[in-house]
């Protein structure tokens, strides 16, 4: 049995005219004598939809029971009963019923295929899976009933339904497609121009896509290798030189040219692995292409204009871009070139631009390079070895040894092509076989000077002396490059592991990271770039070295990150096969940025997480805490002011105490909530100045009971660098919080000690104490440690006491009281021979 045939009408939105089109088309293959059936189908009360039913038969749904309440569904088991040669299926991506034949109406679609009957069916381009996350960052909505893009690209007909955005909107207008109700909400949210816009683009480009891959197998099957010039299909040579981002940039303004244009840069690698180009400089033009909306691929190919043109052929490219050649002229004698027989073996079907560039006709890399990286000495060497070395051999054997045979003097004379070939590279290896043969030929081959053999075994022999010679000097040369890209390999993967480690590390120092940049690559400094958009000003991000520059066009190394962040680095130019190590740090330079702002942003989010916290606990404060006091100071006061009872003097001075105590109390709280806010608002500025601390001390014990604090000041103690009104804070608040938890008859004894630079002030209870996981909790903003009462206070003495120690340069920890209770430990710096210069404050901090 014959499968079905698939044709889909495909929409960019609700409204543009699918199911409409499916009709239309039902009733064209009706009036050709067609069995057509519609199986499903959903007019929305649309009346142009509607009348196009008339004339059509239509399938009954099956009604299917779901949460006490019944649905109508696709009845798939009667199409296929019916068996008409064609179902109209309206709506592909539908979610069915639970309780249905399957879960996704593309299911039911395709037995119905299966069956041999051919489907007419439609969907909106936001219902692919693909373009789910596009379609909601566009629109704002996320589509829950999507179906698999590969079910629509098996259709055998795709046919895209288009309408402009501003005729939608004046469809929806008219009320063509939702009721007058819905008009407002659905024109001001989903069907904005600017959403059905860019739902348009994506609908055409996937149709485009989709139509691009119909043509390709259309090619392969029929065997087509002429290129058909349907869209504008630009292939970019690239040689890994620094031409190739002038290639790219001219390829993408021809591209921009014709609608629909196409960018591919391709590189033709040797199938040995070998190369002259630069790892980092195709890694630096991958990412131009790519940000230039293009595609970068990597073909293997001996033959590179073979390779290239099969490239081209294969994706149906309509031109190709190649850089006018880095040889010198006089290199010509080797042969054309690659550019030159691209050109000439084109046809008529390509056409090929030849680009100049700044390298044009200086030469290839690959020879400078290697002189390179071998150094001035070891080539000198090399060619003296070459050249000199065959002409003393020749005088040492002419004039001082006696005659030794051809073969020896063949092996001598290889011996320093073998040298040469170590010491210089292939030239002078090449140079030293060249001149040997020569020198053989005139000194130790009969005739004896004159460049002519006799012997035909002779000119077998020189011949066998010149080919091993090339030979010996070609694998040694390869042996010595590999050995040095082995090398470099080495230190690049050691680098590579270097910034891959401190990623796992956690590593997130952006000037550790630059200042390892410029040590690696020897620069004078380096800045990591940055702009808003491609219209700002560069900004700085961070630099390390002297005289960093403020934009990538004036350093001598630029590194781009994407499209708006670079890497700018002053000192030298470096050498293509530096870059991808550069590409790397790079990389690793923004990600250090982002981790860095992501930091920053967690600290910020902390902050204002702790601030809500400290709102949300205020509030609890103000509404219990505060509340008590004040509810006794009003019954004292109502009690007072009561014609009913006479007081005694006893019960009125009772109840006046008892407001007084609430008075203190509320004062106490509320001189703790505001020194809370300044602490946190950051206007507590001390004014350090040389204190005793037996003056100060006394002064803090005011709120507390005479008998309950044993003072141990001796009067030998060093000055103390302090505020002295924080300090008196401090040192009340600490005291008061001991005698809270001292048992009663257990005085709270404050102590203080000299100890080098310090002076340590401890206050000493025999209270329940404080484990160790809780003994920075209590620190913290109101946090009362156990089962202290409610009112008691709002929990901000202690944090307070160490915000004003840390304010003046001390330290505030709690420790354990050998057998049992807490230990508060004030340390505070001693004065100095100097006192402190008192700061500049504004008129309105008051300490």
């Amino acid at each position: 049995m014959r499968r079905g045939k698939l044709r889909i009408y495909l929409g960019s939105a609700p409204g543009v005219g699918k199911t409409y089109a499916m009709l239309s088309e039902a009733h064209r293959r009706i009036e050709r004598g067609t069995d057509c059936v519609v199986g499903f189908l959903e007019h929305h009360n649309r009346p142009r939809t509607e009348v196009m039913l008339h004339g059509l038969e239509m399938t009954p749904r099956r009604e299917i029971a779901y949460r006490d309440s019944t649905f109508t569904e696709m009845d798939v088991d009667a199409l296929l009963a019916r068996r008409p040669a064609v179902a109209l299926v309206d709506e592909l991506a539908h979610t069915n019923v639970p309780g249905s034949r399957n879960a996704k109406r593309w299911q039911d679609v395709e037995e119905l295929l299966k069956a041999g009957i051919d489907v007419v069916t439609t969907v909106n381009i936001q219902h692919l899976e693909s373009l789910g996350d596009v379609v909601e960052s566009i629109t704002g909505v996320r589509q829950r009933e999507t179906v698999p893009d590969e079910v629509v690209r098996r259709a055998d007909q795709i046919e895209l339904v288009d309408m402009s955005p501003q005729a939608l909107r004046r469809r929806m207008a008219h009320g063509n497609i939702y009721k007058p109700d819905r008009v407002d909400a659905a024109l001001s949210n989903y069907f904005r121009p600017g959403n059905l816009t860019a739902l348009r683009e994506l609908a055409l480009l996937w149709v485009a896509d989709r139509v691009d891959e119909y043509l390709q197998e259309y090619r392969g099957e029929h065997n087509i290798r002429s290129t058909w010039q349907a869209r504008e299909r630009i292939v970019v040579g690239l040689t890994g030189g620094p031409e190739g981002r002038t290639l790219i940039r001219r390829a993408a303004r021809l591209a921009e040219k014709g609608a629909g244009g196409e960018v591919l840069a391709v590189y033709i690698a040797a199938s040995d692995g070998l190369s002259s180009a630069s790892p980092k400089e195709l890694a630096a033009q991958r990412t131009l292409v790519e940000d230039l909306g293009g595609t970068f691929h990597h073909v293997i190919g001996d033959d590179v204009p073979h390779a290239l043109l099969e490239f081209a052929r294969g994706v149906n490219a309509t031109q190709i871009v190649l850089g006018v050649s880095r040889r010198r002229p006089w290199q010509y004698v080797f042969g054309p070139g690659v550019s030159a027989t691209v050109a000439v073996e084109s046809g008529p079907d390509l056409d090929v631009h030849m680009v100049t560039h700044d390298a044009a006709a200086r030469g290839r890399s690959l020879p400078v390079a290697r002189g390179a990286r071998l150094g001035r000495s070891r080539l000198i060497w090399g060619w003296l070895t070459g050249v000199v070395g065959p002409a003393l051999l020749t005088l040492l054997l002419h004039e001082g040894v006696p005659e030794l045979g051809l073969a020896n003097d063949m092996l001598l004379f290889l011996t320093f092509t073998v040298a040469a070939a170590l010491l210089g590279g292939l030239l002078p290896a090449l140079a030293s076989a060249a001149f040997g043969s020569l020198l053989l030929n005139y000194f130790f081959t009969p005739p004896l000077y004159q460049l002519t053999i006799s012997d035909p075994r002779n000119i077998v022999a020189i011949s066998i002396f010149v080919g091993v010679a090339v030979s010996v000097a070609s694998v040694v040369d390869l042996a010595a490059r590999r050995t040095h890209q082995a090398a470099r390999l080495r230190a690049e993967s050691e680098i590579l592991s270097f910034l891959a480690g401190s990623i796992l590390r956690g590593e997130d120092s952006l000037d550790a990271l630059l200042e390892r940049l410029r040590e690696t690559f020897a620069m004078r400094s380096v800045a990591l770039l940055e702009r808003a958009d491609e219209l700002a000003p560069w900004t700085t991000a961070a630099t390390i070295g002297t005289d960093p520059v403020s934009r990538p066009e004036d350093a001598d190394v630029d590194m781009p990150i994407g499209e708006n962040m670079a890497l700018a680095l002053s000192g030298r130019v470096l050498p293509a096969e530096d870059r991808r190590v550069l590409g790397a740090f790079a990389a690793q330079a923004a990600v250090v940025l982002d981790r860095q702002r992501l930091v920053d942003q967690a600290g910020k989010a902390r902050e204002l997480a702790e601030g809500n916290r400290i709102r949300t606990a205020l509030l609890a404060a103000v509404s219990h805490d505060l509340r008590t006091p004040l509810a006794g100071i009003k019954a004292s006061v109502t009690s007072l002011r009561s014609d009913d009872v006479e007081w005694s003097e006893e019960d009125r001075a009772e109840l006046l105490g008892g407001i007084e105590e609430g008075a203190d109390r509320l004062a106490a709280l509320i001189g703790n909530l505001l020194d809370m806010s300044r602490l946190n608002t950051g206007s507590v500025v001390p004014l350090i100045r040389e204190t005793d601390l037996d003056e100060v001390v006394p002064m803090a014990l005011g709120s507390v009971p005479d008998d309950s604090v044993e003072l141990d000041i001796p009067e030998t103690l060093p000055m103390v660098a302090v505020d002295r009104g924080l300090l008196e804070r401090v040192v009340a608040n600490v005291v008061e919080n001991a005698v809270k938890y001292s048992p009663q008859g257990r005085p709270v004894h404050v102590a203080a000690s000299s100890l080098l630079d310090r002076v340590e002030l401890r206050v000493v209870d025999r209270g329940p104490g404080v484990p160790d996981e809780a003994k920075d909790r209590i620190f913290e903003p109101f946090q009362r440690h156990g089962d202290a009462p409610r009112g008691a206070g709002v929990g901000l003495g202690l944090a307070v006491a160490r915000g004003f120690t840390e304010a003046i340069g001390g330290t505030l920890t709690a420790e354990d009281t050998p057998g049992g209770g807490l230990t508060m430990v004030l340390t505070l710096p001693t004065a100095g021979d100097t006192p402190p210069a008192a700061p500049e404050l504004p008129a309105s901090v008051v300490t």
